[in-house]
């Protein structure tokens, strides 16, 4: 049976229904966050909960001049770096040594070792030479998918661009790599890939 009415058209209520989105995925986009903030968050949380002692490492800068064009306040007019940075993030997890780098890309299809620097790599190396676990943590910002991959992995694909390719392709990264899925709380849920990181680590010693 159909039903007719006054203006010819669906109720109110239907067209609301039409008009409502549709449930997004968690993505940093739709929280207006960046990757950089999002991490920093979500260390927060594993602190607050007693799970990890996660902080970002402060970047050594030399202030040189400073203006004061109020009493309560003041404008740093020049600096430099007083030393090149090692990576972004350490700490203690579960009596685990944590360090890791963030990198972000908007390319598609692979992850530039442009991004990486020489005193980077010398500084996972020195850490992982400690059994620290030492990881680097890629976003790929146009198709909001982030992975955890192990530093051995960055460190033997960087050292082979002298003579082969000048990044890392998804498809590599998918393989050798722990996608992390994003969250609401912790927003990066990394260390669950710590979590199967050190699991994969444990097996492959029993066979050794």
């Amino acid at each position: 049976m159909n039903f007719q009415y006054p203006n010819g058209h669906l109720p109110l209520y239907k067209e609301k229904q039409k008009r409502q989105p549709k449930t997004l995925t968690p993505s940093f986009a739709n929280r207006g966050m960046r990757f950089e903030e999002s991490i920093n968050a979500s260390n927060e949380y594993y602190l607050n909960h007693q799970l990890a002692v996660i902080h970002k490492k402060p970047t050594p800068v030399q202030i040189v001049k400073v203006d004061y064009p109020k009493r309560s306040a003041a404008v740093i007019k020049e600096a430099y770096f007083r030393e090149a940075s090692t990576t972004d993030y350490n700490g203690v997890y579960q009596g685990y040594y944590l360090d890791f780098e963030a990198k972000e890309t908007k390319n598609k299809t692979s992850f530039p070792f442009k991004n990486f620097h020489l005193h980077q790599i010398e500084h996972m190396k020195n850490c992982l030479k400690q059994n620290g676990i030492c990881f680097v943590l890629l976003w790929f910002s146009t198709l909001e998918r982030c992975f955890f991959v192990d530093s051995q992995m960055i460190i033997y694909h960087w050292e082979k661009q002298e003579t082969g390719k000048k990044s890392l392709s998804l498809k590599k990264i998918e393989e050798i790599g722990i996608e992390i899925k994003l969250g609401i709380a912790p927003r990066v849920p990394y260390l669950k890939a710590v979590d199967s990181h050190i699991k994969q680590k444990g097996a492959q010693q029993e066979n050794e």
